[in-house]
């Protein structure tokens, strides 16, 4: 059977190309399109797709809203089109909040609108996403710690006094589709204190990165920042590599340094998480803590046989809790993972950890 797809966008033109592309696939069907969450809501019940395609920003009911009512009345995998800027940004990060399976970027010019590579990632988002169960999304409370600095630009310094460059152990983070919620499961519950610097990898585009490190720091213990070139690595603090720039680890004169490298693709992505588990692995430490969450395909997994191989502890999420179990699978198939655990556990295993 076809999957059944409703396009929802405001511009005639954007739903033209959308269905058009989503069209060109045999095993895909386009039921509907609407252009505005009023419509979307109709057409869902009396069409019954498999999958819903929405824009955010739309008059009359915005996607946003939209979504919020499908998740609450009937749930099922919503791929959000997000603008390139930074409220884009803010307003999709709210939208995987509330639940959407994931997004994509709206090309920023009408000649790049329906390229192959737009046309292959929308029809692999709706491929993964018609497979996958959805429920009820559970509201994320905005948990900041008693011991937490609530956050905006003058008080977020308060959590560099007293950073340290040398410390016990190196945490490395991988995911992608389902990671910026699933990450708010994550690093809010790191302590303050933790003896360890923190890396993660997040496969989204330039722009959304600073958005959900801004997130996430607001909300955590540790401090959170987009990474950048000559960062020296310190305690308590999570690096999350910016949109297209692998993130790589080097050690000068007893630190650990960030290199951003603007190159090819790593395993299909940029920023990619088995290449910075490769130069991880490449410095032969052995405290190294690698982790790897929910998301499609095999980034990381790689990688992070080669920390294994030199003595890494390796946490994988588990298929219950994953939104797509596609990368922690890959990497248990290695046979290199040493705890398979739930999404509100892996905070309490990578402290764990830490005395390993």
């Amino acid at each position: 059977m076809k999957i059944k797809v409703l396009v929802v966008d405001d511009s005639a033109f954007m739903r033209k190309v959308i269905a058009d592309m989503i069209s060109s696939d045999d095993g895909m069907e386009v039921v509907g399109t609407a252009k505005n969450g009023e419509e979307a809501l109709q057409l869902i019940v009396s069409l019954k797709p498999a999958v819903v395609t929405m824009d955010i920003e739309m008059p009359k009911m915005d996607g946003l809203t939209a979504l919020k009512q499908i998740m609450e009345v009937s749930p099922m995998p919503v791929i959000m089109l997000s603008s390139l800027t930074t409220n884009g940004a803010v307003e999709t990060l709210k939208a995987l909040d509330y639940g959407a399976f994931d997004f994509i970027t709206k090309p920023t010019s009408l000649i790049k609108v329906s390229t192959p590579e737009v046309r292959e990632e929308l029809l692999n988002k709706i491929r993964i996403a018609s497979r996958t169960k959805v429920n009820k999304p559970s509201i994320i409370e905005r948990r900041v710690r008693p011991t937490a600095v609530i956050q905006n630009n003058d008080q977020s310094r308060t959590k560099n006094l007293g950073l340290k460059t040398k410390f016990k152990k190196l945490i490395a983070i991988g995911t992608s589709t389902g990671g910026p919620r699933a990450l708010q499961d994550v690093i809010p519950y790191i302590p303050r204190d933790i003896d360890a610097g923190i890396l993660i990898v997040q496969h989204m585009p330039p722009g959304f990165t600073k958005s959900l490190a801004e997130r996430l720091d607001g909300m955590s213990q540790i401090q959170v920042k987009e990474a950048e070139d000559g960062d020296v690595i310190s305690a308590g603090v999570a690096y999350l590599a910016p949109g297209d720039s692998h993130v790589k680890v080097t050690k000068q004169a007893g630190q650990y340094v960030i290199k951003l490298d603007n190159g090819e693709r790593v395993s299909g992505h940029k920023p990619s998480v088995d290449a910075m588990m490769y130069s991880i692995a490449d410095l032969n430490e052995r405290d190294v803590i690698g982790v790897i969450m929910t998301g499609m395909g095999a980034d990381g997994a790689d990688g992070l046989s080669r920390v294994k191989a030199n003595h890494g502890y390796i946490i994988a999420q588990d298929e219950e809790s994953c939104v797509v179990f596609g990368m922690p699978k890959s990497t248990i198939k290695l046979g290199v993972v040493d705890k398979v655990v739930s999404l509100n556990n892996i905070a309490n295993e990578i402290v764990k950890a830490m005395e390993v």
